[in-house]
């Protein structure tokens, strides 16, 4: 029942959609000094991480993290920090890769492709220098022996590193969720805009040089530029109308309109 249950989590983690915040690749330039600390200090950065994970509350604390078949069977109740101790110095593969597991299902972080290279990597190496010492010891060459003891050396080497950039990029995603990146950039508010009302002939120029005034349009028919017509004269209608003599003397004729004429 309860290798179904891990079965189905790791299942589970291939849909989760967040990530680390620093892939395994960047996790010295990221913090080089913790780095180096989860490298010569590697058991120590573990149970510091794995008591920071549990936000310092230890009566949390499960061996492994529950992953592991021996989880809650040790007695982890009585006495936890003694058994994060035992748990980070004679099984810390278990130890840093409980606490990858348990920021992954708080976070629903998934592991990228990169990562997954490199972790595999390293379990093919040491597979390959377990399987050469094997032979090596089977067959009693020299040959085979001081190369299953350089693969092995290699194999070591990768292991070392790789968990301490594991542990290293634990801390970062942690510093992440306790809000020690510093706060966030402010952005600058947007001046505010005014709007012309109905009232207002013209709408206030905020934020706009003043236009230039443009010259006055011709008349119709005009070229541009050409001055316009002067004013016309005062007084309406002008002097001398209508003419002399109009309408004449004889208007309408007689006999306009005839009788019978509709009026």
């Amino acid at each position: 029942m309860a290798s179904q249950e891990h079965i189905e989590k790791m299942q589970a983690r291939q849909n989760f959609r967040n990530l680390w915040h620093t892939d395994l690749m960047r996790t010295i330039q990221a913090d080089t000094p913790y780095c180096c600390f989860a490298l010569w200090c590697a058991p120590c950065a573990s149970y510091l991480l794995r008591k920071r994970a549990l936000y310092d509350d230890m009566s949390r604390y499960t061996c492994c993290a529950g992953y592991m078949p021996c989880s809650g069977r040790c007695g982890e109740s009585k006495c936890p920090e003694f058994c994060l101790c035992t748990e980070v110095f004679l099984c810390f593969g278990n130890s840093v890769a409980s606490t990858r597991f348990l920021l992954q299902d708080e976070f629903n972080i998934q592991t990228t492709q990169c990562d997954n290279c490199i972790i595999g990597f390293m379990f093919c190496l040491q597979q390959i220098a377990c399987i050469f010492s094997i032979v090596a010891m089977i067959v009693g060459s020299e040959e085979i022996q001081e190369a299953s003891q350089l693969l092995s050396c290699l194999a070591d080497f990768v292991y070392c590193t790789v968990c301490a950039c594991m542990q290293t990029q634990h801390k970062i995603e942690m510093d992440k969720r306790d809000g020690k990146f510093g706060p966030q950039p402010v952005m600058a508010v947007p001046p505010v805009q005014q709007m012309s009302r109905i009232d207002q002939q013209v709408p206030p120029s905020v934020g706009y040089a003043p236009q230039p005034a443009y010259p006055p349009q011709p008349a119709y028919g005009q070229p541009y530029g050409y001055p316009p017509a002067p004013p016309p004269s005062q007084g309406y209608p002008a002097s001398g109308y209508p003419p002399t003599g109009y309408p004449p003397a004889a208007y309408p004729p007689p006999g306009y309109p005839p009788s019978g004429y509709p009026k």
